[in-house]
């Protein structure tokens, strides 16, 4: 596809303009036309759903009983890799389904990631060791790094531009549940029963939604495929980029400065050369249109996740709180995305869809400066939820616009290397994000200051990041 122009600057007009607010950009959904719910569209709707949910409680799941996993198998020194083995194999996993889904439509893709998911699930279920446990991780995350391009697809080919924001906040809200009650059930079972049901009880319900889902996929209308990269090239790409960001989180956390120096920079490198060969032509260039929109998403959960992640620290470490309340804010902030989703998707038929991004970013950033007095010890520390709450509604308003930008503006048949562009962005973005908050937290608890000037230099970033995406949001409109 050729490049969008990107001569033209961003003028405080087309900043700040109310008209490009008030422009109508998606007509409303004529009467005639069937919902979510309808009898045709119901199996595609309730597959994703439960999907997203299942991948979703198994990931807020493993968080609560890894500690008693740890402390059954040993190897307590691998706990973090229980994490990050399967960050790495997401990464590779939407790499590699982006350009299988171009190749042979959606349905296989969806199939062959389910199975290794289950795969993934059943091994970890019967780990006799740590490092059998982490394999099993990988294997997870490759099959559940399949999941989110897939499900940007079907919803580009199966409906309506009028109906994928109520889709979109469908799937925002199908964390909501597991995010709630998944990690304190995790933490029962694990406490009370095993920790290895944690993992093997969600195999039925992994064939039963995967069932619903594959039936639907299989029902949607063919489109011309296109020529993609060859299968050896996508995994030396997956793999150039997992060793990246492995590369970049393992440096940012050397205690001695060569070190950090040395592996940051070669993952930096190593992540922009793939990360360039991954995404639409013009993304590090910020070009007009959907090639932003897949830079921002980065920039977007780079702003947000390398704050999230570290909350309940601030909390528990910083101002002496029990896990348990912090665990408020967390919830807060998941609820009020959902918020925010379900707000995006009833107002997307009066504005535009960028006009979402224009707002949510600069939602985000409020939301995460009134984080930074809670740093105080004299100002109450219960100013966190509200404060987390309203970062997570700009959430809400933001987030899934650049999945709806991709779909609207990419030819259905190249969809898959867009969409998990996209998906990577989000994923390296959220990577590298924490792992910048982690190094700067390390690095304050070893000059003995604690916690807490790590944190706050990681909200300054944090605000910083989304007040940029801001100022960059108007690329999102086509050239023209």
């Amino acid at each position: 596809m050729p490049d969008a122009d990107v001569s033209d600057e961003v003028s405080p007009e087309e900043l700040f303009h109310p008209e490009s607010l008030r422009a109508v950009h998606v007509p409303p959904r004529p009467a005639a036309e069937p919902g979510l719910w309808s009898a045709e569209r119901r199996g595609l709707t309730t597959g994703l759903v439960l999907t997203v949910t299942l991948v979703a409680a198994e990931a807020l799941a493993v968080s609560t009983a890894a500690v008693i996993v740890a402390r059954d198998l040993g190897g307590l020194d691998l706990y973090g890799l229980v994490f990050s083995a399967f960050l790495v194999g997401s990464l590779f996993g939407i790499v590699l389904v982006g350009g299988l889904i171009d190749r042979m439509g959606v349905v296989a893709p969806f199939v062959g990631g389910l199975a290794l998911f289950a795969l993934g699930l059943l091994l970890a279920g019967l780990a006799p060791s740590m490092p059998f446990l982490i394999a099993a991780r990988l294997i997870q995350g490759i099959g559940g790094g399949a999941v989110p391009p897939v499900a940007y697809v079907a919803i580009g080919r199966s409906l309506p531009e009028a109906l994928r924001p109520e889709m979109f906040a469908l799937l925002s809200t199908a964390w909501v549940l597991p995010g709630v009650i998944g990690p304190a059930i995790a933490g029962a079972v694990a406490e009370n029963l095993h920790w290895r049901l944690v993992f093997l009880g969600l195999l039925p319900l992994i064939a039963v939604s995967g069932t619903l889902a594959v039936r639907a996929l299989m029902r949607l209308p063919p489109v011309r495929q296109a020529q993609a990269s060859s299968l050896a090239t996508r995994v030396a790409e997956a793999l150039v980029v997992a060793v990246g960001v492995a590369l970049i989180t393992v440096g940012l956390n050397q205690a001695e400065p060569l070190g950090l120096v040395s592996l940051a920079v070669a993952g930096v490198a190593l992540t922009l050369v793939a990360f360039r060969r991954l995404t639409p032509s013009g993304t590090l260039r910020l070009a007009r249109g959907y090639p932003s929109a897949v830079l921002l998403r980065g920039v977007l959960t780079f702003a947000f996740f390398s704050v999230d992640a570290y909350v309940a620290l601030l909390l528990v470490e910083v101002r002496g709180w029990s896990a348990a309340a912090a665990g408020i804010a967390v919830t807060g902030a998941t609820l009020s995305w959902t918020a925010g989703s379900w707000v995006q998707a009833r107002l997307s038929s009066r504005f535009r869809t960028e006009s979402f991004v224009r707002v949510g970013f600069p939602v985000v950033a409020l939301g995460l400066a009134g984080l930074a007095p809670a740093l105080v010890m004299s100002v109450p520390a219960e100013i966190v939820i509200p404060a987390f709450a309203v970062a997570g509604f700009g959430m809400g308003l933001t987030y899934a616009q650049f999945a709806l930008i991709v779909l609207r503006d990419v030819e259905a048949h190249a969809q898959g290397h867009v969409t998990a562009g996209l998906t990577l962005s989000d994923s390296v973005g959220t990577a590298v994000g924490t792992g910048v908050t982690a190094a700067l937290i390390a690095a304050a608890v070893r000059s003995g200051a604690g916690p807490g000037p790590g944190l706050a230099v990681a909200i300054a970033i944090g605000v910083s990041l989304a007040l940029l995406g801001f100022l960059l949001s108007p690329r999102l409109r086509p050239a023209g």
